[in-house]
This record gives structure tokens, C-alpha cells and sequence, in this order.
């Protein structure tokens, strides 16, 4: 069967129908006749800037409404005729309602001094205060855990602790800890047991903060261990911190953070007579083997020194026991010397914050000093506090422990190192610390005699 072919029919494009024999539908849209009427073209376009200029106008004026309401909320508006009988406050007024409270700005405070000082009595006179946060020799933990670091080397890290303490920070004690130990708590910090804080309320019911007495260290520590996150929050709720310390041996140690202008720390220097401060090394020297190590290893080794030798006094092994106690009073004096320097001379940071005294005026004359402290950094001394200075420096006898804070005759025991030491080591003291001594108002004796005779004073005004 042979298949038909298709007959295919050819249309020229102009005419109609074509394509195919197929009819196309026309895809024109009527714009032929827009095109041709003008007249409808203007009037739409009439239209749109009438509604475009009406959107215009609305947002304008919608945005003066707007800042007319913002002008209305932020400033008070005058009127001509107020209205009678009611009264209205002022801005100011309103302003004061809703002010910030002031808070008043944390005064802290750093001891800074050298062993058997005075300085357990001189801090009992804050740790007594019952608007004194007190810390009592916080940077013992550091000497213990890197022992024999020699004391120079320590500086850094004793200034770091300081400025966490200040900020009531006190996880910083866990970084000395014993490796795999339990958490420090409040009773396992140095000094905790004659703390009045952690021995008072909210931490003890022994004592109290807000009654002036010593407590008693065996009472003490049958006190609940607290947790130091407690601590942190009692030490916030104080205005004033005063931590005492004998390990920070130069003052411009503290330079970084007596100018950080957040911390407003002030220094309260307490010296002494070092003749007197190496008598009574001498005689607790059992108890500071460790740290008179720690301080003689910091000696320049390059200098030469030569002891002087008295021939009238025999040497005996209490001499030689007694060397390293002797030695660290170069150390200690030569870091006197950079403090009293700069206190001559005070940088900018140093002005106004930093403030000498000395032990020999303290017990010669307590309520006056207490006095001279506290209004240093703009605390009160109550009744108190001042009939405690003086019953502490008025006792009977000298005290025979040297690590008891207790009732003395503290006028007698600041000159007993005038009977008790021989003259070889007056002249040995004397040569570390002359500078020191002459700054302080400390005079040196020229024999043995002249330092056996209580009734020549040994004190003058000092040039601080």
C-alpha cells in the first residue's frame, strides 16, 4: 500500500492565514490604541504624582509628628498660664528621683614592713576595726610553695596576689595549694585563727566583729571551715581592705597598682630601729630559718664583705647560728633604702599615698598615731580602738613569745637590743642600714658603752 504524501500548502507571511494552512491568533494588546489616544496617557500619569506627592507629604509630616513627640518627652514645656492648684515638680526634681544611688568609692590599704617589726600589734589595730576587711600575712602561702626561691625573685608574684585580693578575689590562694589536696577553706589560710573576721559571724559564732578584744587562737580554730566563695562575698561587703605583709621588701613593687586608678591603694610604711629589729630576729630565729634563707640568698654575691671583729668578744657557735639572722638585714635595709629614695622623691603616683611610721612613735605615743593612721585614709578611730592601742603598749613586763601579740611594756622592749646585743653586731647593723637609719632619725653609737647607757636617746627627727 503506497502512502499518500501530504499536500502542503504555501502562504506568504503578508498574507492571512499563513503558516502551515493554520490560523494564528493575533498577540497584539490593544497598545496601538494607547499610543493613539494621548489624552488617557496624561491623565494616568496625572494620577500618580498626585498620589506620589500625597505619600510624600504623609511621611514628612508623619516625621515632624514624631520628632515633635521626642522633643515633648526630653525637654519641659513652658506655658503661659499654668494650671491653678496642682503642682508640678520640676526636672531637676524628677531627675533626682531617679538618680544612681552613689557608691562610695573601697579605700584599700597595704602595710608594707619587715619581720619582728611590730607588725602583728600595728595590723591588730585594723583587725579590731569592725569596718576593716583585714588579711594578715596572705603571701605566706607563696614563700611556702617555693621555697628556696631567694625573697627578690618572689616580688612578682606576691604584687600579683595583692591585686586579686584587693578585688576580693581569693581563688588565687588555690594556685598554691599541694598538688591533689583539698580546696583551701577560710581556717586554712595563714593567720586565719587570730582573724577576727573568720573567727566572728557569719563564719563563727565565737566572736564578734563589732566588739574590740583579741580572741583566743584555740577557740579559733574549732571554727567551722567555710568555703573562700564565702569569704569573697563578705570581704565586698566592706569599704575598707587592709592587708599586712612583711614579704614585699621595696614599695615600687606596688607601683602598677598604686596607679591603677581602680584599686586606690595607699602604703602605710611601719619601721623600726633595725638594731632592734635584729635583736628580736636573733631571738625568734628558730621560727624564721626559712625565710632568713630566702632573704640572705638574695644578697649580691659579687660584693665583698668584710665582719667586723670586736676582740673583746669571744666567738661562740650562738655567733655563728646567728649569722643568717644578721645577714638578711643587708637585704632588708638596701630595700628600705629604694622605698625611703623614692618617698624623697615621689613620682606622680606615689603622692599622697604613702605614709611613714615609725614603731618607737606608735608605743611612745599610740593614741596620737592610731589617730595620724586612720586619718590617713579617712577612717575614724573610736573610743575603743584607742584604749586597745593603749593597753597593748602599757603592760607590765616584755613579752617572752615572739609570735603572741599580747600586753607589754612595749617602751622597754623597743630598746633592749641596747643590753642585749654585743658590739660587733650593732656595728655589723649599723653598716647595713646607715642609710636607712639616718633617713628615720635612727642615730648610730660610737662604743659599746654609748649603747649601754639608757639615758642617751638614740632618736631624732626623721627626714621623711
Amino acid at each position: 500500500m503506497k502512502i499518500k504524501p501530504y499536500p502542503l500548502k504555501f502562504t506568504p507571511p503578508w498574507e492571512k492565514n499563513a503558516g502551515f494552512g493554520r490560523k494564528h491568533k493575533s498577540c497584539s494588546r490593544n497598545h496601538p490604541k494607547i499610543i493613539a489616544n494621548p489624552g488617557i496617557v496624561m491623565k494616568v500619569l496625572r494620577r500618580k504624582k498626585i498620589i506620589m506627592f500625597l505619600a510624600y507629604f504623609l511621611l514628612v509630616a508623619l516625621t515632624m509628628l514624631n520628632l515633635a513627640n521626642y522633643k515633648w518627652t526630653k525637654e519641659p514645656q513652658q506655658c503661659n498660664q499654668p494650671m491653678q492648684g496642682v503642682n508640678f515638680q520640676s526636672r531637676s526634681d524628677i531627675r533626682h528621683l531617679y538618680k544612681a544611688p552613689q557608691v562610695k568609692k573601697r579605700q584599700l590599704v597595704y602595710v608594707l614592713t619587715t619581720w619582728r617589726s611590730g607588725s602583728s600589734f600595728f595590723g591588730e589595730l585594723f583587725n579590731q576595726n569592725p569596718d576593716v576587711f583585714f588579711l594578715y600575712e596572705p603571701m605566706w602561702h607563696i614563700w611556702q610553695k617555693l621555697y628556696p626561691g631567694d625573697a627578690v625573685s618572689l616580688q612578682g608574684a606576691a604584687r600579683d596576689m595583692l591585686s586579686s585580693l584587693y578585688r576580693c578575689d581569693f581563688s588565687v590562694f588555690q594556685l598554691y595549694n599541694s598538688p591533689g589536696g583539698k580546696n583551701i577553706t577560710t581556717l586554712g589560710l595563714f593567720g586565719a585563727a587570730i582573724n577576727k573576721v573568720i573567727c566572728s559571724y557569719p563564719f563563727c559564732t565565737s566572736y564578734r566583729k563589732d566588739v574590740v578584744g583579741m580572741v583566743d587562737e584555740k577557740v579559733c580554730r574549732k571554727c567551722p571551715p567555710q568555703s573562700l566563695e564565702m569569704l569573697e562575698e563578705e570581704c565586698l561587703k566592706y569599704n575598707t581592705i587592709v592587708i599586712k605583709g612583711v614579704r614585699i621588701l621595696d614599695v615600687n613593687v606596688l607601683a602598677p597598682l598604686m596607679e591603677d586608678p581602680s584599686l586606690n591603694l595607699k602604703v602605710i610604711h611601719l619601721v623600726r630601729d633595725p638594731r632592734a629589729v635584729a635583736n628580736s630576729r636573733i631571738k625568734s630565729r628558730h621560727g624564721l630559718i626559712r625565710e632568713n634563707l630566702q632573704v640572705v640568698r638574695s644578697r649580691d654575691p659579687k660584693l665583698r664583705r668584710v665582719p667586723f671583729v670586736d676582740p673583746n668578744h669571744k666567738m661562740n657557735k650562738k655567733d655563728g647560728s646567728d649569722y643568717h639572722s644578721i645577714g638578711a638585714m643587708e637585704v632588708i635595709c638596701e630595700q628600705m633604702s629604694r622605698t625611703l629614695k623614692t618617698a624623697l622623691q615621689p613620682p606622680a603616683w606615689f603622692k599622697g599615698k604613702y605614709l611613714t611610721v615609725r614603731y618607737e612613735d606608735l608605743v611612745e605615743n599610740p593614741i596620737k598615731t592610731v589617730r595620724s593612721v586612720y586619718r590617713f585614709f579617712n577612717l575614724s578611730a573610736n573610743h575603743d580602738i584607742e584604749i586597745f592601742a593603749m593597753n597593748m603598749t602599757t603592760g607590765p613586763n616584755a613579752s617572752t613569745k615572739p609570735f603572741i601579740v599580747s600586753s607589754r611594756n612595749a617602751t622597754q622592749a623597743a630598746s633592749a637590743w641596747r643590753t642585749v646585743l654585743n658590739y660587733q653586731q650593732i656595728r655589723q647593723v649599723e653598716e647595713y642600714c646607715q642609710h636607712a637609719m639616718s633617713l628615720l632619725g635612727y642615730l648610730r653609737v660610737r662604743t659599746a658603752g654609748e649603747a649601754k647607757d639608757l639615758s642617751r636617746p638614740l632618736l631624732t627627727v626623721p627626714k621623711i
